[in-house]
């Protein structure tokens, strides 16, 4: 087939819910992808944030192989090899007490607000509501949706969940004038991803964690697209100290396989879910499984978030040299291998010309350009992203 059949094959046959570059994908290398017609790309989007190994870990591969060839999948009402494995990994890089494994992140948001509301209800509060943050992105289904501040996103799907308030990020009173009696937990990414490459202060994480502890609600961290060592450390919110009670994850801790998880408290799970309340068909499959405990522990064995703090400090380092010499780049944004810089303008016609360079960036609302590689780039890769970036808008602006 020719590129453009594989896209009119795409386009014929699927919901239309993806406006796509007209590239298409066929394989990766390192930090590398090529397209059908055998094109590089430099990738600085890594799949939205997931491939942190990169293409073509060996490791990996030769891993999810033997699963593959053992077993596959066979359902939550028996015991397998690699769950519990998994789950004591998760456990450890996280500091949280028990885990529940998904699919995806998205998932794991809808698992993380029943276990809040479950928690409230086991405690006899009457808590059911939930503050979240302006700019913030939990996921698309319903639950998700409801705690995630987009108009384009959330209209056509109302009336969502009631009872959820949005607060300024970063604006701790803000928060404060939402708390009720009816408030059951706090929502957050403690570095918005979606939302433009936010990063939390570091009061306004303690002081969310002091509130929650005041007033008896849960705090919810999503470390979905901030987590897994992308900021320098294996989640953001160890960044600032602060452990939540509730921590979302996904993306990353597969390498690309379809996982995601929520981990809790002993505290909170002893008063929360209970076989029944909550389940999954394919979550905790041996497959996924395996994924997240072999990258764990290349993660781990190989120090990635050394690298990602040394590589991380590089990329800022040349982002800050672009702000100065480019009057269109406003700021950057981010830390480690989470990066952005906002213009002055949308950055759309920027990542198309990125693209046709050889480079595979991403954005973060209409004007930040998002950066997240895998977490193995080199040096080398940054000064080959920041020249095209450099040509593009010279040409551009």
């Amino acid at each position: 087939m020719t590129p453009n059949e594989y896209m009119q094959a795409t386009e014929d046959n699927l919901v239309h819910t993806y406006n796509r570059f007209p590239v298409t994908l066929d394989r990766g290398e390192g930090v590398y992808i090529y397209d059908t017609e055998g094109k590089r790309y430099l990738d600085f989007a890594a799949g939205i944030a997931v491939s942190g190994l990169g293409y073509g870990n060996q490791e990996l591969n030769h891993a999810l192989k033997g699963q593959i060839d053992k077993l596959m999948h066979s359902s939550n009402l028996y015991y397998n090899t690699a769950c519990g494995k998994a789950a004591n990994a998760l456990k450890r890089i996280s500091g949280m007490d028990r885990v529940f494994f998904t699919n995806s992140g998205t998932e794991a948001i809808e698992g993380a607000l029943k276990t809040a509301r479950k928690y409230a209800w086991t405690k006899g509060t009457g808590r059911y509501e939930y503050i979240a943050m302006k700019d913030s992105f939990h996921g698309r289904s319903m639950g998700a949706l409801s705690v995630t501040e987009h108009k384009a996103y959330r209209t056509p799907f109302e009336p969502l969940i009631p009872g959820v308030g949005f607060a300024e990020f970063n604006n701790l009173d803000s928060v404060k004038n939402l708390v009720t009696d009816k408030t059951c937990a706090i929502i957050l990414e403690p570095l918005q991803g979606e939302g433009g490459i936010n990063m939390a202060a570091l009061e306004f994480m303690e002081g969310i964690r002091e509130l929650c502890d005041k007033e008896g609600i849960l705090m919810i961290c999503d470390e979905i697209q901030c987590g897994m060592a992308r900021t320098g450390e294996m989640f953001a919110s160890q960044l600032y100290g602060v452990k939540p009670d509730i921590m979302v994850m996904a993306k990353a801790i597969g390498s690309g396989v379809p996982v995601g998880a929520f981990a809790m408290t002993e505290e909170v799970a002893e008063c929360s879910l209970v076989p029944g309340d909550h389940g999954t068909t394919y979550g905790g499959n041996p497959l996924a499984c395996v994924a997240v405990a072999k990258t764990i522990e290349i993660f781990e064995r190989e120090d990635i978030k050394a690298h990602v703090k040394e590589v991380g400090a590089y990329l800022a380092e040349k982002l800050d040299e672009l702000v100065k010499e480019c009057d269109a780049v406003l700021e950057r944004r981010g830390v480690g291998l989470i990066q952005g810089i906002r213009l002055n303008q949308p950055v759309g016609e920027l990542i198309k010309r990125a693209i046709e360079e050889g480079v595979l960036i991403i954005s973060a609302r209409s004007d930040v350009v998002r950066l997240v590689p895998p977490l193995v780039i080199e040096k080398e890769h940054v000064d080959e992203l920041v020249d095209v970036l450099r040509k593009v808008l010279g040409e551009l602006l």
